[in-house]
């Protein structure tokens, strides 16, 4: 019996290896495909050491946040990103999926007004810097 291959490539490569496009960019597209609603990309490079990017999306309801959090989880596996970090698949009002350089958090539309992160992780904070 042949042994199982083994990933040795650096995580850069291995993130483009599948599709040939950036990790923002197969979230993105799979939010798009899913009917995910009123997505919104952050550029979070300088202001956290967490990731490069910060995507908020909201689904109609806990089944739609669900579904679309699934189906991001699957695209992730299916072009080579391995398996993501998901807090709050069960009850489904809000789950966050940690793919690494991207943080993607599916609300549901009442749950993300309340919370509203898009517009802390949009303010400036030049301005603070002494």
């Amino acid at each position: 019996m042949a042994a199982l291959p083994t990933n040795n490539r650096p995580a850069e490569a291995a993130a483009l290896a599948a599709t040939g496009k950036p990790l923002i960019d197969l979230i993105l597209d799979t939010l798009e495909d899913a009917k995910a609603e009123e997505t919104v990309a952050v550029d979070i490079t300088g202001k956290s050491s967490l990731a490069d990017h910060m995507v908020v999306t909201s689904g109609r309801s806990h089944r739609h946040v669900a579904a679309v959090a699934d189906q991001v989880i699957t695209a992730l596996r299916d072009n080579g990103h391995g398996k993501p970090r998901v807090e709050g698949l069960p009850h489904a009002d809000w789950v966050l999926v940690d793919a690494g350089d991207v943080i993607l958090h599916i609300f549901r539309p009442e749950v993300r007004e309340f919370y509203n992160i898009e517009k802390m992780w949009q303010a400036d904070f030049s301005a603070d810097q002494h």
